[in-house]
């Protein structure tokens, strides 16, 4: 049973946003998942004007959509009963699983949100055909504050079959950039995790280096600056991580031993774990 939203009451900026766009075909969607990153995804659909159905296990968190025009679903599959195109953002892939354990598929396309693993992804898509739909996939590469905000870089990764995508990608695209990756379903979880892996790693040595200066009297504003630019710097140089070996690097081996070892010997010194040292240099010297 769904339950329409207010739209007598709308959010009055939303609705100058709308106004403002007649070009744009509104196309209805569903969105199961109402976290901080599904919430801001359908604020981005309602203000670009496309009919949203919303569902989510606690219903407290439709309050403000159904404010904004969003149709509140009262369970999952009268959600993705309303809509064509069902989008998934929810917790895991086990919640993917309960939510649409009742929902019938038949005839729609299902484009998951949610950070999986590539073989929960081809799970996924194999137990969608089953079930008489058509799946996407998708990576987010962004946070909340950066969804409907095109120039803060986020985007979202999507991979399956590229008709499909190519059919719903200005819906796709409302809420964030589109990088369609590859026709493999898990290519999108596999970039995703993969990217996140090395955000993971970076915000774990910003932490090591704020330990080692933490006692030492710095100002860690300014420290964070310099921080923040030299991680900046390094950057580019990521890109290369993956061909050969440049030609042009001509840093000796005993160089790098020398300076891996440095940082275990300070790290010691200043009584900070160098679990995250050894790991990223693998064999160093005083190990």
């Amino acid at each position: 049973m769904i339950a329409p939203g207010p739209v007598d009451q709308p959010n009055p900026h939303v609705r100058q946003r709308i106004s403002t766009d007649h070009a744009r075909p509104s196309r209805p969607l569903t969105l199961l998942g109402l976290g901080a990153m599904g919430t801001a995804l359908a604020r981005t659909w309602l203000a670009a004007g496309h009919p949203l159905t919303v569902w989510n296990r606690s219903p407290g968190r439709s309050t403000e959509l159904a404010l904004r025009g969003a149709r509140v679903a009262a369970t999952a599959a009268d959600a993705v009963a309303a809509s064509p195109l069902v989008v998934t953002c929810l917790l895991d892939d086990a919640s993917v699983r309960e939510a649409l354990a009742d929902a019938d598929l038949t005839g729609k396309d299902l484009v998951d949100l949610t950070t999986s693993t590539p073989a929960e992804s081809h799970a996924r898509a194999v137990w969608a055909a089953g079930r008489g739909a058509r799946f996407l996939d998708g990576g987010i590469m962004a946070v909340p504050p950066m969804i409907g905000a095109p120039d803060a870089g986020g985007y979202v990764l999507y991979s399956g079959t590229r008709a499909l995508f190519d059919e719903h990608r200005e819906v796709l695209a409302v809420p964030a950039a589109t990088r369609y990756v590859g026709a493999e379903v898990g290519l999108a979880a596999l970039y995703d995790v993969a990217l996140l892996s090395a955000m993971t790693a970076m915000f774990a040595g910003a932490r090591h280096a704020f330990a080692l200066v933490a006692d030492a009297g710095v100002d860690e504003k300014e420290f964070g600056g310099l921080l923040a630019g030299w991680l900046a710097a390094m950057a580019p140089a990521i890109a290369g991580f993956g061909a050969a070996t440049s030609a042009e690097d001509t840093t000796s081996p005993a160089v790098v031993e020398a300076g891996d070892a440095a940082l275990l010997r300070t790290a010691r010194e200043r009584g900070v774990d160098t679990a995250l040292l050894i790991a990223s240099a693998g064999s160093v010297a005083g190990a």
